[in-house]
């Protein structure tokens, strides 16, 4: 398994299918990148230049928005992921 160092987190966008009103299902490919993922793994947490504590605000299993074009792309055993710091995580959707 990856296990992100600092304050990353590491992500697997969600992908969703929609349906337009005439039953027609538009893949993932047919729109923007999606930009709801989940949890699988998060960091200790970090220090600033500082010396501040960066405490982690997200866990395993939650569901977050990411900002766009964030992140390193990674594959790994067959699934791609995405590594973010955590600052580039928007909001938690709960």
């Amino acid at each position: 398994m990856i296990k992100p160092l600092a304050d990353r987190v590491l992500i697997k966008m969600i992908e969703s299918e929609e349906t337009t009103k005439s039953g027609i299902i538009l893949s993932g490919g047919s729109k923007e990148k999606p930009q709801i993922a989940e949890v699988i793994e998060v960091g200790p947490g970090g220090i600033t230049p500082e010396g501040h504590e960066i405490k982690m605000n997200v866990k395993k299993g939650d569901k977050v928005i990411v900002s766009k074009y964030s992140g390193t792309e990674v594959k790994y055993e067959g699934e791609e992921y995405l590594v973010v710091k955590q600052g580039d995580i928007l909001a938690i959707v709960e």
